[in-house]
């Protein structure tokens, strides 16, 4: 339904609207039609969207960061079920070799502190602190000794 529609508008409008070209909208299709024909072969309920919507599910999650339910209520299917496809999508493209990419930032600090030294100088330095003397203890308990008196109450 919702493919169908966005299918037919040009790729300038396609990129605003999703994020990426129809080139590599094509391309995660294939990659996710050889991995859902893979999972066919194991018992389960047939999903309720195509996988091109299901596509255009996961891109307007990535796109818009819309919460489960809003994008669940608007392709009429449960926030559960929404939450398992977008994941499944996210899970196979990672694996892909073509969408690298897509494998989150941990991956790219590994690769940025892959070959840097860092040098932390921790030597010891004094730090000045103010000398004890009698006024300032005295000063001191004198505030202790007034916040323990009592109060007298009029009644």
């Amino acid at each position: 339904m919702k493919f169908k529609k966005n299918n037919q508008i040009s790729d300038k409008n396609f990129l605003r609207l999703t994020g990426i070209k129809h080139t590599t909208f094509n391309k995660m299709l294939e990659i996710l039609k050889i991995e859902e024909l893979k999972k066919r072969f194991r018992r389960g309920r047939t999903n309720k969207l195509s996988l091109e919507n299901r596509i255009l599910m996961t891109l307007e999650y990535w796109r818009e960061y819309r919460t489960y339910f809003h994008i669940a209520k608007s392709y009429d299917i449960s926030e559960s079920s929404c939450y398992r496809n977008i994941k499944w999508i996210e899970d196979t493209l990672i694996k892909h070799p073509n969408f690298q990419q897509l494998t989150g930032q941990k991956s790219l600090l590994k690769d940025y502190f892959k070959d840097k030294t860092v040098i932390i100088d921790v030597t010891e330095s004094q730090i000045q602190r103010p000398k004890k003397t009698k006024t300032a203890l005295l000063r001191k308990k004198e505030k202790t000794h007034n916040k323990n008196t009592s109060y007298n109450w009029k009644r």
